[in-house]
């Protein structure tokens, strides 16, 4: 039994070697202190009483930083407990115009859709379904995909988001890159429909750490690798440049390694050996020449 691993994490050292890499590989919910912020304002949006004007929520940060699932493991935990389903999320599509954004709801609500391009019978078919339905909360994940359009269909996007609210009391959750909060903020009237909880690039301080502790304890490696140990957090921090997607990755790919080669803990100099790119250098990375 190995003391720096979770009790159930333990069992898994005795698995085949396929059997651990699949453990590692799985996605895993890290309940770090803005995630847990976020479900607690999603938990209030969905006990609230109704109302004609109600407030929605943004959860705004850069990409790969964890915003989708804090929105879907809400919305998961959701299901699991109640019943008739109240949260929905929706993969906003890429596109501009009404019918992309129409489209990425009714697929959400499970609808039949045409090929046809009528807005007007679209979004007749989402106030059918939305008046049946009567979810609570409606989760735009992406949502930055339907502010690229022309002004007038944006603006008619944020109109649909104000009248869903005073229609059929719904908090829409927007979910998406700093483009969301510039656009909700851009007039008084949307800004004070939404709050925001921000997810931003993690600091190198005590709760990265904590995080680093977190993920070692739930990688069934033999040894310790003291991931918070100053060397190698640093090291994993300089990697990630604070994404959370970014340090779940480099841990998760150093710890297949681990287990692989045997060494079963992660080292320094086993971080070097993957040569992991930064996001922000990859574009100019040596490795972009040889694909020329």
């Amino acid at each position: 039994m190995a003391d720096h691993l979770l009790d159930h994490v333990n069992l898994y050292l005795d698995r085949s070697t396929e059997d651990r890499i699949a453990y590692i590989q799985a996605p895993r919910w890290i309940g770090h202190q803005v995630a847990m912020q976020a479900h607690e304002r999603l938990a209030e949006l969905l006990a609230r009483p109704p109302g004609l004007r109600t407030r929605g929520l943004m959860l705004v940060g850069p990409y790969a930083n964890g915003k989708t699932m804090i929105a879907e493991r809400f919305a998961v935990g959701h299901l699991r407990s109640a019943e008739p389903r109240r949260v929905w999320v929706v993969q906003t599509r890429e596109g501009a115009g009404l019918v992309h954004f129409y489209g990425s709801i009714l697929q959400a609500l499970r609808a039949p859709m045409g090929s046809g391009r009528d807005v007007g019978r679209k979004a007749e078919q989402i106030d059918h379904l939305l008046c049946s339905l009567k979810p609570r909360i409606l989760i735009f994940d992406e949502f930055h995909n339907a502010l690229r359009g022309r002004t007038r269909d944006v603006e008619a996007v944020l109109a649909f988001l104000r009248r869903i609210g005073r229609q059929f009391d719904i908090s829409p959750v927007l979910i998406g890159e700093i483009a969301v909060y510039d656009f909700v903020n851009q007039t008084a009237e949307m800004a004070t429909r939404f709050d925001l909880v921000a997810v931003p690039r993690w600091q190198y301080g005590e709760e990265f750490l904590a995080l680093l502790d977190s993920l070692e304890a739930a990688l069934p490696l033999a040894r310790s690798s003291d991931l918070s140990d100053e060397r190698l957090a640093r090291e994993i921090f300089r990697l990630s440049e604070g994404l959370i997607g970014e340090i779940v990755a480099i841990v998760t790919t150093a710890a297949i390694a681990a287990v692989r080669s045997g060494t079963e803990r992660i080292t320094k100099s086993g971080l070097e050996q993957l040569r992991y790119i930064p996001v922000s250098r990859r574009r100019r990375a040596p490795v972009r020449d040889d694909l020329l």
